[in-house]
């Protein structure tokens, strides 16, 4: 049953390369290319001669043998070894690779060689025995990564159509795609190639071929007319950025606004009258008759007497009372009724003199009563 399930599995990958449609394969590793890397064109002998003014970018090599022509018109944009240390490790490390690249497996063959019109993959893919060929246009699509590896085993030889191109889609790159070949290369006229090809015998590149990749041929020679090599360079697999968690603020409390003191009107002082003592006067005026004697008698200056200070109460308005005591007034000897007070001598003017100091008397009581009213007021 194992073996059925595998045969069926060919059947229907042979199937889909006939059909042009896309093949899905593991993807292999790199090979190691030491350093052959820094060559675009690598031979063994007898020689690296070039025709027209092509361009090479990268290093020219060449070992055991150590001729190099047409340069120029030929332009290296690089270093050309001959036979030297350099190109001697080089060739040890390109056995290496040649013989890594053979020895891949699994491998998908390709029904016929025939890769035209093909839309692969990254993997392994091995002719078959047949002459690996490409005419019209072969798509290597990388599926949106670009260390996809492809490895092409061509059991014979490998040959473009002129005007035949590789083509690269979806991170697809030159520098992850090799080409090995056991016996020689030959790549059409015009034709756009992409790749290292790392061929047992040697390599040819007609007129007027771009090739971003490599030309290296373990023990033949490699053949330029009016080319271009371009050495690629992986670019570096843009990193998937990892998202950075971004903090949660954490929220700040609402500062608690502190009280406003709400200012307390100071109380008004309310003012409280004074309350004005009302002194009451009490005087007891007792006139007297005597004999009819004219004499008038005055009595001491009147003595105006005034009780305690007033007594204030918060509770009630305090009513203060003042009492005056007056002395009697002087005593007028007033004459009998009916005398006449021309027969005595002095009566008159007695009688007047008294009346004087009465009324003298009642001023200076009103003084003192006025004096002692007057501080009550303040």
């Amino acid at each position: 049953m194992p073996k059925i399930k595998s045969l069926i599995a060919l059947v229907v990958a042979i199937g889909m390369l006939a059909a042009g449609q896309t093949v899905l394969a593991a993807g292999p590793s790199s090979v190691p290319l030491g350093t052959t890397t820094q060559f675009a064109v690598l031979a063994g002998t007898p020689a690296v001669t070039n025709t027209g003014p092509s361009i090479v970018t990268g290093d020219v090599g060449i070992d055991p043998a150590a001729a190099v022509t047409g340069f120029p018109p030929g332009v290296v944009i690089g270093t050309i070894h001959a036979a030297d240390a350099v190109a001697s490790q080089a060739k040890s490390d390109l056995v290496i690779a040649y013989d890594d690249a053979a020895g891949r497996t699994p491998a998908t063959s390709v029904a016929g060689g025939t890769l035209g019109g093909q839309t692969l993959v990254a993997g392994v893919y091995n002719a078959g025995g047949n002459t690996l060929d490409l005419t019209g246009t072969l798509t290597l699509d990388g599926q949106n990564d670009p260390s996809s590896v492809w490895i092409f085993q061509a059991t014979s030889d490998l040959i473009t159509a002129s005007s035949s191109s590789v083509a690269f889609i979806n991170g697809a790159q030159p520098c992850n795609v090799f080409w090995q070949v056991t016996s020689s290369a030959t790549l059409g006229s015009g034709s756009t190639f992409g790749g290292t090809i790392l061929a047992l015998t040697s390599i040819t590149m007609d007129n007027g071929v771009t090739m971003a990749g490599r030309a290296l041929a373990r023990n033949g020679d490699v053949t330029l007319i009016n080319d271009t090599i371009t050495t690629p360079t992986c670019a570096s697999p843009i990193p998937t950025p990892t998202p950075t968690a971004v903090p949660t603020p954490t929220p700040t409390p609402a500062a608690t606004p502190s009280p406003t003191a709400t200012p307390t009107a100071a109380p008004t002082a309310t003012p409280t009258a004074i309350p004005t003592a009302t002194p009451t006067a009490t005087g007891t005026a007792t006139p007297t008759a005597t004999t009819p004697t004219a004499t008038a008698t005055a009595t001491n200056i009147p003595t105006a007497t005034t009780s305690s200070m007033p007594t204030l109460r918060p509770a009630s308005t305090p009513k203060i009372s003042q009492t005056v005591l007056l002395s009697p007034a002087p005593l007028l000897t007033l004459p009998p009724t009916g005398a006449s007070p021309v027969g005595q001598k002095g009566t008159a003017p007695q009688t007047l003199g008294g009346a004087m100091v009465a009324l003298g008397g009642l001023l200076v009581l009103a003084a003192v009563v006025l004096a002692q009213r007057r501080p009550a007021r303040r």
